[in-house]
């Protein structure tokens, strides 16, 4: 399992720009991570690459949050000549927002929308698109991290019954 974040990596204990009772932005690691997953920080997706409809790799780039804006806000520039690309069968992406933006991968995948904007699906997380799933807010709508985590091992069982059902 490789997880990729475009975000740097967050500090192992609280620090000083986030002071109680401010939310501290820390390193959260899980089982998954421990058991062998790898992280990157900083990455960028650029691209999916993949052949007849099934996924080889994944095109990426690393990025810098170095530089701030006239607000004081950190402004995201690609690292010239970081190009890599990752390996990859099977891609779930883990993003919390109000409903799916539809335009790019949405109206790619040509995937059909509930009537609140999000991403429509049956029951076993398939959306109207072959091989596709959806979970969490692109499913649900925005809602809280305990649905975003029941809706993912939802998901993942779904997946694995999917593909095990292709594999066997």
């Amino acid at each position: 399992m490789v997880q990729i974040e475009v975000l740097p990596k967050p500090a192992d204990c609280r620090t000083d720009a986030y002071p109680w009772p401010k939310y501290p932005l820390i390193l959260k690691t899980s089982t998954s991570h421990e058991e062998g997953g790898e992280r990157h920080w900083s990455i960028l997706t650029k691209r999916f690459v993949g052949q007849g409809g099934d996924v080889k790799k994944i095109s990426c780039v690393r990025v810098d949050f170095s530089q701030k804006d006239e607000k004081g806000c950190p402004v995201m520039k690609e690292v010239s000549g970081s190009d890599f690309e990752i390996e990859a069968d099977l891609i779930i992406l883990a993003v919390g927002f109000l409903h799916p933006e539809h335009s790019g991968l949405i109206k790619e995948l040509d995937v059909e929308l509930d009537p609140r904007g999000n991403v429509k699906t049956s029951a076993d997380y398939l959306t109207s698109t072959k091989k596709v799933f959806a979970a969490g807010d692109m499913r649900r709508g925005q809602s809280l991290v305990v649905w975003a985590i029941s809706e993912g091992r939802g998901a993942a069982h779904f997946i694995d019954k999917y593909l095990l059902d292709i594999l066997l």
